[in-house]
């Protein structure tokens, strides 16, 4: 292909983009987020911070995704496309010094969605591609004695992983369930011990009549369960609880504060071989 067709191709999609626009099946920014991230599942995008109780240590989310096209199909159908990138940082305490980064989990790539509605319920799917790495960082290189902490070395982590997930919808107006299953399987994996097969299911529950309105807005009470096969390297199931509040339309932007309990592989992949437990405050903003 010449470099002088290239323009003539934009342009041409630009031109059938333009049509299928005028016709009310393609949207440019919808504006909205037709898969919201999952509450308790930790490798989702979100910008928010962690409290662990048991050592004062912090997990720090920073990240955010969005929905760039949507295609409406008809009043039961629409597919939507978009992209997300994301991290979390481990902020410890190391000899007096506080909130040294330790350790970091890198995630970007993108999504596709699609929403289906019948009756009062709604079947969702999700399916992601994306690339993890996980690093080391200076907070855990002791420069004054030239030792890694612990003596816990880095070690090269990567998964480029497919994830397809399905959630059924169901409630009204002052409520609502979801429940919800996953598959992934990732083409790269560093170390090669890891499997590349891994699932998760789980659920989440609120209400917006419990608590009633805080400042003319929506405030819903949740819990949600989220729960991980994987095999890291040998198959184990970590589970993580959430119990809180959203200050906000439950499908729409808002602050929650939550409190959060997790049994299982660390969640930072530079240390994903020991088993973890912990208990947690925290909050994240949900942005559209």
């Amino acid at each position: 292909m010449k470099f002088h067709s290239i323009p003539i191709i934009i342009l041409s999609l630009l031109l059938h983009l333009n049509i299928f626009s005028q016709e009310k099946s393609f949207i440019f920014l919808p504006g909205d987020l037709q898969f919201m991230p999952l509450k308790a599942n930790h490798q989702e995008a979100r910008i928010g911070v962690l409290y662990y109780t048991a050592n004062s240590h912090l997990k720090v989310d920073i990240g955010n995704n969005i929905d760039i096209l949507k295609f409406r199909l008809n009043e039961e159908w629409d597919f939507n496309l978009g992209i997300e990138f994301m991290a979390y940082a481990y902020s410890t305490n190391y000899e007096g010094k506080r909130l040294q980064i330790d350790a970091v989990d890198g995630f970007f790539g993108g999504h596709t969605s699609f929403e289906y509605k019948y009756s009062e319920n709604t079947l969702k799917g999700r399916f992601r591609i994306i690339h993890n790495s996980a690093h080391f960082v200076d907070g855990h290189y002791d420069s004054e004695k030239g030792i890694w902490i612990n003596d816990t070395e880095p070690i090269p982590f990567t998964q480029d992983f497919g994830e397809l997930t399905l959630a059924h919808l169901i409630g009204g107006s002052d409520y609502g369930l979801m429940y919800y299953a996953s598959i992934s399987y990732a083409t790269l994996v560093r170390p090669a011990l890891i499997k590349k097969y891994s699932f998760s299911a789980g659920f989440e529950i609120h209400s917006n009549k419990l608590l009633g309105k805080f400042l003319d807005e929506e405030v819903n009470i949740f819990f949600a369960n989220h729960n991980r096969y994987a095999g890291m390297p040998d198959y184990k199931i970590s589970t993580s609880n959430m119990l809180g509040v959203k200050f906000g339309g439950w499908n729409s932007e808002g602050v929650v504060l939550y409190a959060s309990y997790y049994y299982g592989n660390d969640v930072f992949n530079q240390y994903y071989y020991l088993r973890d437990n912990w208990f947690g405050i925290g909050f994240f903003v949900d942005f559209l």
